[in-house]
């Protein structure tokens, strides 16, 4: 298998193309300045993973931007610190300030010159639309969770992307799922035989930062520290054929 044998790349778009670990803990400051004693980084973000995923499993309907402050909330009582709903609704709205990786921006320019570029994202389309400024090129198709009315990892995600795809013409045996996420992407990408590229942006941290533990190792056809790396890996393949 190679990078070339694809026409177009899926997408996940939060830890994966933006850096949504270094978002989530900036718009949870307020938040975590009260804390005692204070926490790490990963438990921080261990907690807002377990808290997203259960409330996105109970409503699947809300938009991200209206179960983030929810999220917000239940962390809040965790914590044993008090918040108003003005700030529950703040952090909801702090997905536009959620930075690229410095990388991202350059690496999708150069990847449309080869692929169709497509989203398959968690978030909802307001919010998105500030995210895709950050990234400066024009995806083939956008679908999120607030298209779908469900949350990755749930299966609804990818047969609805894989029907409006195939109405494309896009077979997807000619699809390489590109995420970080082995929860929320990889392992439903394996139950849908789709071909599956890792951007492993936390090959240097322990364990799942954002996201839950997966349970087991999904199977993965390529792997890559960063976007950058991709692009590297691609240029190379194109040298050898």
């Amino acid at each position: 298998m190679q990078l070339t044998d694809f026409d177009t790349l899926t997408f996940d778009c939060y830890g994966t193309l933006i850096d949504w670990e270094t978002g989530i803990f900036e718009g949870l400051r307020p938040l975590l300045e009260r804390v005692e004693p204070p926490l790490t980084r990963d438990q921080v973000l261990e907690a807002h993973a377990r808290h997203e995923s259960s409330q996105q499993k109970y409503t699947p309907h809300r938009r991200y931007q209206e179960l983030l402050p929810i999220v917000y909330k239940r962390l809040a009582e965790e914590w044993r610190v008090p918040c108003t709903l003005a700030d529950c609704i703040a952090y909801g709205k702090s997905i536009q300030n959620w930075p690229a990786f410095d990388d991202s921006a350059a690496a999708l320019r150069y990847l449309k010159q080869h692929y169709k570029l497509v989203i398959l994202s968690n978030v909802d389309n307001e919010s998105f639309t500030y995210s895709n400024a950050k990234l400066q090129v024009e995806f083939d198709a956008i679908i999120t969770a607030e298209d779908v009315g469900s949350y990755k990892p749930s299966p609804r995600n990818f047969e609805y992307m894989l029907e409006k795809l195939g109405e494309r013409g896009i077979g997807k045996e000619k699809i390489l799922h590109t995420a970080e996420s082995l929860f929320h992407d990889h392992k439903p990408a394996n139950e849908f035989g789709l071909a599956s590229c890792w951007i492993y942006r936390r090959h240097a941290k322990q364990g799942f930062g954002a996201t839950m533990d997966p349970g087991s190792q999904p199977k993965i056809d390529f792997r890559f520290n960063s976007m950058a790396d991709l692009v590297k890996a691609h240029q190379a393949a194109l040298r050898k054929t």
